[in-house]
């Protein structure tokens, strides 16, 4: 019995390594440079993570605030001092961008480039005669806000579809290294297999522990920027509506 846990003591070094961190230190080179890398590809994760969930918290704050001033305004010129205050909401950036080309297309066709405020709702009528410009400059805001939510979202889909693979290396060649010890060996027990083997099992579960977090938040993300898309859509359609509905000339 006693020499049966000696040899269960060890590995093809002579030592067998129970615990995690144990094994981890002991591991071969190749396998200790791909759980550091994996590590680091998990640090940033949940960076992105983290930094995801407060922004788009802070957002959906701000965002409902907006709302609640842009319902109670009647004027197009109430709300813009006060969508300025918002400076994480898509939708106030939105309508900073609508209304300031609003108030560029009002000058040019009153021939008045030195004319400072943009008209009100229901005061300029039929001075504008289109709406395109307004139109293209709400659709770049919207697209410049989707592109500021979707930041770093591609490092998540990479961490998830590569770190299992990258784990799956490290275990290859750490199984590799293991078999060549035992043809130096000359021994195949399980006692002398198992330590060299768990070792490299390590890096697969290093790159499962990497990659499912970030797959998980990755589609938890991009779901809550798909429903903040629409959102912002149908706010640029409503108001290119008030637009059309008060300062076009048809």
């Amino acid at each position: 019995m006693k020499e049966v846990s000696s040899v269960a003591a060890m590995d093809l070094g002579g030592n067998f390594h129970g615990s995690l961190f144990d094994m981890v230190i002991h591991a071969g080179f190749v396998v200790q440079l791909v759980l550091l890398l994996l590590l680091v590809f998990s640090v940033v994760s949940w960076a992105i993570i983290l930094m995801k969930y407060f922004a788009i918290r802070k957002i959906v704050r701000e965002n409902g605030a907006f709302l609640s001033i842009y319902m109670r305004s009647t004027k197009l010129s109430e709300i813009f001092p006060e969508a300025k205050k918002f400076h994480n909401s898509p939708l106030a950036e939105i309508f900073r961008a609508g209304y300031a080309e609003l108030a560029k297309v009002a000058k040019a066709v009153r021939g008045n480039p030195a004319a400072k405020d943009a008209p009100d709702a229901g005061g300029q009528g039929g001075e504008i005669t289109g709406i395109d410009n307004v139109e293209r400059a709400l659709n770049r805001a919207c697209g410049s806000e989707v592109g500021k939510l979707e930041t770093a979202l591609g490092f998540l889909a990479t961490t998830g579809s590569a770190s299992p693979f990258i784990g799956l290396f490290g275990t290859v060649w750490g199984i590799m290294d293991t078999f060549k010890g035992i043809g130096a060996r000359g021994s195949a027990t399980l006692a002398v297999v198992a330590p060299g083997i768990s070792e490299a099992l390590i890096a697969t579960a290093a790159g499962l522990a990497a990659a499912i977090p970030a797959v998980i938040f990755y589609n938890y993300y991009l779901n809550r920027i798909k429903g903040m898309t629409l959102e912002m859509d149908n706010f640029s359609s409503e108001l290119l509506n008030i637009v059309e509905r008060y300062y076009v000339q048809k």
